[in-house]
């Protein structure tokens, strides 16, 4: 019996938000909104986004002894995460500059701080989370090293779920363990890099992915939804249509839920439009915590008609960078 549905293994972040009606050239300045404070960061994201859906979730990161950590602390626990994991001290707090345009597309500049010192000791420290947890995830906010100590302490019978942002190239022993690898496409085109294609075809990066060595992959794709690829095929999956407020975290819900529901044991395609859904209901509100729906605010955007034009975040660089 495990005692949490996932671990999230990553990064955790304040977010300072600013909206622009464009974002500055080269030596230009515009001007923007007040200054918004958001907790964030990919790791905690994804944390409070499954626990908003239900998932029981534990979440180890390490956050500064100061105001931003004792912010990202707060939310992760009024979320229902188990903190347990979560080392104070050694360095501030990260932080992410955000400036978010009226489409809702986001630019996103990050500090580490404490991210950085988060250290392959303190995964074997925490071997006791990862017995207990059945599915784990992790980001590349966080030192290479230190995922690939994850990657070495995974259990028998847990499943790796992997977003590898910002993207890097990877070792091969990461990317035997992931099932699946989350990628847009400007993470798929990193991660590929010298077999990267110069075509829009994201079946063939998914292709060209999976023979690198994941057990599966998942490809987002922004208006068109999100693709699919294993042993069994690759396979295109639906969302619903929305309106975009705010991208930011997006990325983060769609891969929380994503791992949330094939731990539960749902098919790769089920679980992935359902991860569709709640990125498509992230972005309709502002914020990245802020915006992560309830399992009921999920259920909410299934009555959409069979024609609309499905959504989910993250098909390059801006779009479900979070």
């Amino acid at each position: 019996m495990y005692d949490y549905d996932l671990l999230v293994v990553g990064s955790a972040n304040a977010d300072l938000v600013i909206g622009v009606e464009r974002r500055p050239g080269a030596g230009e300045t515009v001007l923007g909104s007040d200054l918004a404070v958001h907790p964030g960061g990919k790791g905690a994201n994804q944390a409070v986004a499954a626990a908003r859906l239900g998932a029981r979730t534990a979440l180890l990161a390490r956050v500064g002894d100061d105001g931003h950590g004792r912010l990202l602390l707060d939310s992760q626990r009024a979320a229902g995460v188990d903190t347990v994991g979560v080392l104070v001290g050694g360095a501030p707090t990260g932080v992410a500059l955000i400036t978010v345009d009226p489409s809702g597309d986001n630019s996103i500049v990050v500090s580490p701080g404490a991210n950085g010192r988060l250290t392959p000791a303190d995964v074997r420290a925490a071997g006791s989370l990862f017995h207990a947890s059945r599915v784990v995830s992790a980001q590349l906010e966080i030192p290479l090293e230190t995922v690939v100590e994850v990657v070495r302490n995974l259990v028998p019978g847990s499943r790796f779920v992997l977003n590898p942002s910002p993207p890097r190239p990877l070792p091969a022993d990461v990317l035997a363990a992931c099932d699946p690898l989350i990628v847009n496409e400007h993470e798929a085109k990193v991660i590929l890099g010298d077999d990267a294609v110069t075509g829009d075809e994201p079946e063939e990066w998914a292709r060209l992915l999976l023979a690198k060595g994941p057990r599966s992959v998942v490809v987002t794709l922004g208006g068109e939804g999100a693709l699919v690829a294993s042993a069994d095929g690759v396979a295109r999956v639906p969302s619903v249509e929305v309106r975009a407020v705010d991208t930011t975290g997006a990325g983060d819900a769609f891969t929380a839920a994503l791992a949330w529901r094939l731990g539960a044991g749902e098919p790769l395609a089920e679980a992935a439009a359902y991860a569709a859904r709640v990125g498509a209901a992230t972005v309709t509100k502002e914020g990245a915590q802020v915006s992560f729906p309830t399992a009921a605010e999920v259920d909410g955007l299934c009555g959409a008609g069979p024609g609309e034009t499905p959504r989910t975040p993250g098909r390059g660089p801006e779009g479900g960078a979070r």
